[in-house]
């Protein structure tokens, strides 16, 4: 079997997740983490039936993949989710630092069916006052206490 075939396979898989977490009553998102050519997580979207705007495919099959290998990072697998990510999976699958993200429809796809994110895209470049949502800096005194414990800390888990 050739890689392209495999990989066709394992986007089988993500598409049927995601069709199947639809006729679940979830949302219509599927996705999959791969090592060494087998599927060691999944994750279905489950905004609405969990009630948690996080719990995007993406996000939970990254935080299902790090449960089976103990591990923050999955330097040494892929994604592979029926739809591009959106920017907050696009930030998942960096922090978990996933070495190739492969996605089936794209976010104009997703955006035809009303899940459009491009708003959030264009969010992000403005300036904080100007957002849909602002974003508003406090001044604190003590604002570098977190930062400054951790760089003090000797016995600490670099990420």
């Amino acid at each position: 079997m050739n890689e392209d075939l495999t990989l066709r396979e394992l986007g089988e898989s993500a598409i049927n997740l995601a069709v199947q977490n639809v006729l679940d009553g979830g949302g219509p998102f599927g996705a999959i983490v791969v090592k060494d050519g087998k599927i060691i997580a999944s994750g279905a979207n489950s905004v609405t039936t969990t009630n948690d705007p996080t719990a995007h495919a993406e996000v939970i099959a990254i935080r299902n993949a790090c449960k089976v290998l103990n591990d923050f990072q999955l330097t040494d697998c892929i994604l592979i989710t029926s739809c591009e990510p959106c920017p907050m999976c696009l930030g998942a699958s960096y922090w978990a630092r996933v070495k190739a993200v492969y996605y089936i429809a794209s976010k104009d796809d997703a955006a035809k069916a009303g899940f459009d994110d491009s708003f959030i895209y264009r969010e992000l470049d403005l300036p904080h006052s100007d957002r849909s949502i602002p974003f508003i800096k406090m001044d604190m005194s003590n604002f570098n206490a977190p930062f400054d414990t951790w760089e003090n800390l000797e016995e600490k888990r670099l990420y």
